[in-house]
C-alpha cells in the first residue's frame, strides 16, 4: 500500500501535482499521527520531485537564468513553512487537515478556470502584477513547506500571469520550486525528529521510479484524466478527515 502510494504520488505529482493526497492518506491508515505523517510524507517525495526536474533537464537549461528568483523564492517558502509546521506540532495540525485538503482538491477541481483567469492577465504584466505574482508565489512555497497538496497548480497559475504560459517550461519550473521547498522544509522536519523512516524509504523508492516515469506520461498522457483522478482521490479523503 505504500509502495502504491508513493508511484502514484511521483507520477501524479509530475504531471499535474497532488501526490501528497496519496501519500499522506496511507501513512496516516497506517496509524502516524497526521503530523508525523506530513513530515514522513514530504521527506520521501523528494527525491520524487528531484527525478521529475533532472528528467526536464532540457527545459531548465534553456531557462536556468528565469529559475534563480524562484529557487530563492522556494527556499523561504521551505523554511517559513516548514518552521510554521513544527511550531503548531499534531494538536494543532491535526484540526487543519480536512480543511487544507478541501482548498487543495477545490484548486485541482477549479484549475482550468484558475489558469484561464491567470492567462487573461498576461497582456496586463504591470509592474504591479508581477511583483504579486512573485509575492504570491512566495505564499505558495511557504504552503508548500507547510503541507504542499495542490502546491503544482497554484505555481503553474502563478507562472502563467508572469509570463511563462509554455506547458513544459512552466511544468520544469514548477517543479524546481516545489522541489526546493519541499528538500527545505524536510531539514527542518528531520532535524525535529519527525520523520519515521522505514515508511519513508518504502514511499520513496516507489516515488521515484513514478516521477521519473510520470515525465513521460506528461508528455503523452492527457493532463485532465490525472487532474480528475487527483480531485475524486482528494475529495474523498476530505470528507474522511472532516468525519474521522
Amino acid at each position: 500500500m505504500l509502495a502504491a502510494s508513493g508511484f502514484a504520488a511521483g507520477l501524479v505529482n509530475a504531471v499535474a501535482g497532488g501526490g501528497t493526497f496519496f501519500t499522506f492518506a496511507a501513512m496516516v491508515a497506517f496509524g502516524m499521527p497526521t503530523l508525523n505523517a506530513n513530515a514522513t510524507s514530504a521527506v520521501a517525495l523528494v527525491p520524487g520531485s528531484l527525478a521529475s526536474t533532472i528528467a526536464y533537464a532540457r527545459e531548465t537549461r534553456k531557462n536556468w537564468r528565469r529559475a534563480v528568483p524562484f529557487v530563492l523564492l522556494g527556499v523561504f517558502g521551505g523554511i517559513a513553512g516548514g518552521y510554521l509546521l513544527i511550531r503548531i506540532g499534531d494538536e494543532g495540525f491535526r484540526p487543519l487537515v480536512p480543511w487544507l485538503l478541501g482548498i487543495a482538491t477545490l484548486t485541482f477541481a477549479f484549475s482550468g478556470r484558475i489558469r484561464v483567469l491567470s492567462k487573461d492577465m498576461e497582456g496586463r504584466q504591470s509592474a504591479a502584477v508581477r511583483v504579486f505574482a512573485y509575492v504570491l508565489m512566495g505564499l505558495v512555497g511557504i504552503y508548500g513547506g507547510f503541507f504542499g497538496a495542490g502546491m503544482g497548480i497554484m505555481l503553474l497559475a502563478t507562472l502563467s500571469i508572469i509570463g511563462i504560459s509554455e506547458f513544459h517550461t512552466a511544468n520544469a519550473l514548477k517543479n524546481i520550486v516545489a522541489t526546493i521547498a519541499q528538500a527545505v522544509a524536510v531539514v527542518l522536519f528531520l532535524a525535529n525528529g519527525l520523520v519515521l523512516w522505514k515508511e519513508a524509504a518504502i514511499v520513496t523508492i516507489a516515488g521515484v521510479a513514478g516521477g521519473y516515469l510520470g515525465v513521460m506520461a506528461a508528455r503523452r498522457v492527457p493532463e485532465q484524466i490525472v487532474r480528475g483522478i487527483v480531485v475524486a482521490v482528494g475529495a474523498i479523503l476530505t470528507i474522511v478527515f472532516f468525519f474521522k
